[in-house]
């Protein structure tokens, strides 16, 4: 795909500043909650560096928190709604679809298996497809596209208020 259809859609990251005692708690012990939020903080970083490198028509930053120096320039900062999990992502994909009738691709910030190159596949696949997911081995996701996202995509998803998957 040619990247004037990359430059038709938009990259949604949703994440929180990263603040001790607010992020990674369950890292908590055994590092410390300053420790667990320099680690967020340094994935967060590296999440939107390379949302950076894609060449979309927008970068958008639903955030819980305040913006800090962890924010690379060409980003709309928009703030988190919601209460659980289903209605912030519902909220943030309406939020950015609010600002540009394009088709959106969200991620968390904490993806560390995340490259340019698979954000920029993610966008093109939404030109050929309405929808486009990344399973997580967890039993959830690390990236969602929708051509057109609508409020029940999110809304109808019930998001685990606890990670999921199998212990041994």
């Amino acid at each position: 795909m040619s990247s004037h259809r990359l430059g038709g859609a938009q990259l949604l990251v949703i994440a929180k500043e990263p603040v001790p005692g607010k992020v990674k708690t369950r890292l908590s012990p055994p590092c410390t909650p300053r420790e667990a939020a320099a680690l967020a903080g340094a994935a967060l970083e590296d999440t939107l560096r390379t949302v950076a490198r894609v060449p979309v028509a927008r970068r958008v930053l639903a955030l819980d928190g305040a913006p800090g120096p962890w924010l690379p320039a060409g980003f709309t900062v928009v703030p988190q709604r919601g209460g659980g999990l289903d209605e912030r992502l519902a909220a943030a994909f309406d939020d950015a679809h609010r600002l540009s009738h394009i088709p959106i691709v969200l991620i968390g910030m904490d993806t560390p298996q995340v490259s340019a190159g698979l954000l920029a596949d993610a966008v093109s696949l939404l030109g050929s497809h309405d929808a486009v997911f990344g399973p997580a081995t967890d039993g959830g996701f690390w990236l969602l596209g929708l051509r057109a996202p609508t409020p029940i995509c999110c809304s109808a998803c019930r998001c685990p208020s606890r990670p999921q998957g199998r212990s041994s």
